[in-house]
């Protein structure tokens, strides 16, 4: 990336949105808010557009996003309608009048974990997805598959394992120290289905709860120590479910907001050592990745990143 550039890269996420403004490496300003459901939902295009546009307004005053010189944009839902990421690529290139570059969160991720190589890269926040690019730009997934189907050993799925342990508790199962923070969420177990559905959110409100497992877990709580191990073992099976047939001892980038807890990352290495699975430290973020798809072309995740050509220099 040149110094002279200025890059508005985005990380439009189901939980939060952010975005930032940047000048080769310099970081000038940054915002965030709520996220959206996808890009693949009805008018998912529109709504990633006006989400980032609100997100943009939020930057601090008096940065020259007037400047810019490209957009690079993580969305999650991409992999679900390639017609839509391109019709958002083509929205924001538009209305930047520059070129503009639109990938999954999970491709960003592992974009901006491996600064463009191939390899695998584990991403757990409120869900869960390993993404492996082969030599040859091919994408080898596992999990990803969203909170009805998938996303296994997410923050999700703690949270939703958690808060369900509080009801086998309540129902006369094994005792928890979750009884007590879900009292923080309720006055009673028996209110917590009516509270799930009426958050905006029910899948990042459990998420939310995840932390407090983790806590109660480090604490020496049994039953949340349980759900922490469990997720790790998942997690190691959707690893080496990713990694495949890849030649030599499989290695792997770890993100996401959950790995940020070191007791977590801490069992997960060891889980994922056991099975023979090295960890790599992980060079950057889907910030990153969407600055690095923003700025540089032929790129071996190419066919996996949608652009509007309209502005791109021959």
């Amino acid at each position: 990336m040149e110094a002279t550039e200025v890059v508005l890269v985005a990380d439009v996420g189901k939980s939060r949105c952010r975005v930032e403004l940047r000048s080769g490496t310099e970081l000038l300003g940054a915002a965030d808010q709520h996220g959206f459901p996808g890009v693949h939902m009805d008018d998912g295009p529109t709504l990633a557009f006006e989400l980032l546009l609100e997100t943009v307004s939020l930057l601090p005053p008096g940065l020259p996003v007037g400047a810019i010189t490209s957009v690079g944009a993580a969305v999650a839902g991409v992999e679900a309608s390639a017609e839509k990421s391109q019709e958002l690529a083509t929205m924001l290139s538009q209305r930047f009048s520059v070129p503009a570059a639109v990938l999954s969160d999970a491709t960003a991720a592992q974009l901006g974990a491996l600064q463009g190589a191939p390899g695998t890269t584990l991403i757990v926040g409120t869900g869960a997805v390993a993404f492996r690019f082969d030599e040859a730009g091919v994408l080898h997934r596992a999990d990803g598959w969203g909170p009805y189907l998938g996303d296994r050993g997410s923050g999700r799925w703690i949270g939703q394992q958690g808060l369900q342990a509080v009801l086998e508790a309540h129902d006369g199962g094994p005792a928890t120290s979750l009884s007590t923070a879900a009292g923080a969420l309720v006055e009673s177990p028996e209110m917590l289905p009516g509270w799930l559905t009426a958050n905006e959110n029910p899948y990042r409100a459990m998420a939310r709860f995840a932390p407090l497992v983790l806590q109660a877990a480090e604490a020496g709580d049994a039953v949340a120590h349980h759900i922490i191990a469990e997720a790790c073992r998942i997690l190691t099976r959707t690893v080496k479910l990713a990694s495949g047939d890849d030649a030599g001892s499989p290695r792997v980038a770890l993100l996401g907001g959950v790995v940020g807890s070191d007791f977590f990352a801490a069992l997960l290495r060891k889980s994922l050592a056991s099975a023979g699975i090295e960890v790599v430290a992980p060079l950057g973020d889907g910030l990153d990745g969407a600055a690095l798809a923003a700025t540089r072309r032929g790129l071996i995740q190419e066919r996996y990143i949608h652009r509007d050509g309209t502005n791109w220099p021959d």
